[in-house]
């Protein structure tokens, strides 16, 4: 059916889901369908793909979550490969699975802990215990912080991105009693 009825949405189970994600090729289409997830949801998150740069912001006042500009990512890589190509092709290993031994992981304060302790990065000792390296770390107010202060304390709603090899990451979700379900 087509995504811009309301009556098609609802029944994909618009109202009971998570997450929409929502790619037409054209950006118009992609609004409409924000319009009317966010009215018939007001939790669901709604990742929009858009084709012009003019469509980001009224996709953001419509009701998506994020937008993603497909053209303008590809075009801003590809001038970064003549600038440094060997930096750029070690991120695509890291982010598209070229070396498929590397994950960038990020972990909730919660999955980590039960309580709300008092904790540091450097507390965390979780390159010795795990050979995980912390690169990031996201506030609850949704700051990022890239290469964080060990002694940044963790709170309840931060989350830390960590990038390990597999086994590395096993034994963080070992040491944390941490699922494979890592968001």
């Amino acid at each position: 059916g087509n995504a811009n009825e309301d009556d098609v949405l609802i029944s994909a189970g618009i109202e009971r889901a998570s997450t929409l994600i929502t790619a037409l090729p054209e950006d118009a289409d992609n609004l409409f369908v924000v319009l009317s997830a966010r009215q018939l949801n007001k939790e669901l998150k709604i990742i929009s793909r858009a084709s012009e740069e003019n469509t980001y912001k009224k996709l953001k006042l419509a009701g998506a979550d994020n937008v993603i500009l497909p053209d303008t990512i590809g075009g801003q890589h590809m001038a970064s490969l003549i600038v440094s190509p060997d930096l750029i092709e070690f991120w695509d290993n890291l982010s598209y699975g070229g070396n498929e031994g590397v994950n960038l992981e990020q972990i909730s304060f919660e999955q980590m802990f039960d309580d709300e302790r008092d904790c540091t990065i450097i507390n965390l000792n979780l390159r010795k215990e795990t050979g995980c390296t912390i690169i990031g770390y996201k506030a609850p107010d949704g700051n990022y912080t890239v290469n964080p202060d060990p002694t940044l304390p963790l709170v309840p709603g931060s989350k830390i991105i960590v990038v390990g090899n597999s086994s590395q990451i096993a034994k963080l979700q070992k040491v944390y009693r941490i699922n494979n379900d890592i968001t």
